[in-house]
């Protein structure tokens, strides 16, 4: 009988010790390969119903629990956040190169948009070809300065149509609005030399119509995003509107880009504007296509008008709410205007650098509204050990930079609006100082911040120059309510609306 139990247990050992050596080797993996520390979540969603409407700001109180560098399941995603200003700097100085991948929304996916975006296109030859034609030929200081004449006549109209609007004096005006309509017309100037805010243009309504529309459906949290295996349903139909909707706007710029050829033939002349600059590319290396598809293009057009008008219309706003909601910076930024312009001078691009003040302003209303407030989303290429911790290859990344423009190890009085913290501070955006990234940092930062830069400070500088600007009593709370909503860009949850005084006179 011996044998026969000698030889049981010899079989359970056999048995079990495949099992128990590769528990062992999990364990020891998990211990070597440790992910960062996060919340547990639930099952299948992981912490996806945990983060709410608001999930920067739900993610910055994790923090406190869990540490700068948090783990998030979101459904089936990976996900690793970033919510320090160390961190973010360890992030992009050392490790840049291998996020340098985007995490892509399914809506974006839409007609390869993702493929001819320079914010989206997989790191290579077609990205490193866009980033240097907008960063060495487009969006430098000198090809912009050529067109300030142009942003001038767009901030004029912008001060016309204020002064010629009715609205009711209980509310105001929708200031965001009014500036969403002034940057899209100045970047209808800018890229294609067309007046696009014109209710005389048939194809100008046309095409602002289906951009609004495309910035809508892009704005709309999908299902899809972090349960990829619903894709071919679609139970959102947010794709298939993306489809149309984008479908018909490439055929609309399409049209503009046809008109542009037959334009340039039958006369020659060429124009100063970005368009123009994509249409005399030609490539010199030997994996550089010798030109830019008309699709890749359209796709390019797009994104400027995408990733411009939303994103200044709603800085603009929350810097009028702040300043509104502060009087005595309000106070102290129009006193700087008077003193520099005088009382008949108009505000002008080459006045920016003489208004540190305003300057501040613009950074203080970054700094707390940041408009992007994850940056793009990026992506491991492969595996990486990131501040000890394992990041698998795939994994998407959220930096969350407005957690970090409110880090009191950062910032002192961190959520009070404090523009003076600027004119002694020496503290850019340009992606260097790791507590400031409004526009990203490393290799994928915001290409357009030279042109962002001048279009804040001069849209902000012509209305708070121009006008006087009060908030009905009635409806103060509303006004001043500094709550926010996620879209495109995270926007006022109740829109700014507030009345234009000049010249001691209500409009």
């Amino acid at each position: 009988m011996e044998w026969i139990w000698g030889y049981i247990f010899f079989s359970i050992i056999t048995v079990l010790f495949p099992f128990l050596h590769f528990r062992w080797r999990t364990l020891l993996y998990n211990v070597r390969q440790q992910l960062p520390p996060g919340p547990r979540g639930w099952p299948v969603f992981g912490s996806m119903l945990e983060l709410g409407n608001e999930p920067h700001k739900t993610l910055m109180d994790l923090k406190q629990k869990y540490g700068p560098v948090v783990w998030l399941k979101l459904g089936s995603i990976n996900t690793m956040v970033i919510l320090s200003a160390k961190a973010a700097g360890e992030f992009f100085r050392n490790h840049d190169m291998a996020f340098a991948e985007r995490s892509v929304t399914e809506v974006m996916k839409s007609h390869g948009y993702d493929k001819g975006s320079l914010a989206l296109a997989p790191y290579g030859t077609y990205w490193r070809i866009m980033k240097r034609i907008m960063t060495v030929q487009m969006l430098v200081n000198k090809r912009i300065t050529e067109t300030v004449e142009v942003r001038r006549k767009c901030i004029d109209d912008l001060i016309e149509w204020i002064e010629n609007r009715e609205f009711s004096s209980s509310e105001g005006i929708h200031v965001a609005k009014f500036v969403f309509l002034a940057s899209f017309n100045m970047l209808g100037k800018l890229v294609l030399s067309r007046e696009l805010v014109d209710p005389k243009s048939e194809k100008g309504t046309e095409f602002f119509a289906a951009m609004v529309g495309l910035m809508e459906c892009s704005g709309h949290q999908n299902i899809v995003d972090v349960f990829p295996w619903l894709r071919w349903l679609d139970p959102q139909g947010l794709r298939r509107k993306m489809d149309r909707g984008l479908g018909k706007t490439i055929e609309i710029v399409s049209g503009f880009l046809k008109e542009r050829f037959e334009e340039r033939e039958r006369t020659g002349e060429k124009k100063k504007d970005f368009l123009e600059v994509l249409l005399e590319y030609e490539g010199k290396g030997k994996d550089e296509p010798e030109k830019i598809s008309d699709q890749e293009l359209i796709l390019i057009i797009l994104e400027i008008f995408l990733a411009g008008s939303e994103t200044t219309s709603s800085s603009i706003e929350w810097a009028m709410t702040e300043l509104l909601c502060n009087p005595e910076a309000m106070d102290k930024v129009k006193t700087e205007l008077s003193e520099v312009l005088g009382d008949t001078k108009k505000f002008e691009e080459n006045d920016i650098d003489n208004h540190k003040y305003l300057q501040a302003v613009v950074k203080e209303t970054l700094r707390l509204h940041p408009p992007i407030p994850f940056l793009v989303p990026r992506k491991a290429i492969q595996d990486t050990e990131f501040v000890g911790y394992h990041i698998p290859k795939g994994t998407q990344v959220f930096v969350n930079t407005w957690a970090i423009g409110r880090d009191p190890e950062c910032w002192k009085d961190p959520l009070d609006f404090k523009p003076e913290r600027f004119l002694d501070l020496n503290i850019e955006y340009r992606g260097q100082n790791f507590e400031f990234i409004p526009f990203g940092a490393g290799r994928r930062i915001c290409a357009g911040i030279p042109l962002a830069h001048r279009m804040l400070h001069l849209v902000l500088g012509a209305l708070l120059s121009e006008f006087d600007w009060e908030i009905d009593v009635s409806v103060l709370d509303e006004a001043l309510d500094t709550r926010d909503r996620m879209g495109v860009t995270v926007r006022k949850l109740k829109p700014l609306k507030a009345i234009p005084k000049t010249k001691n006179r209500t409009l």
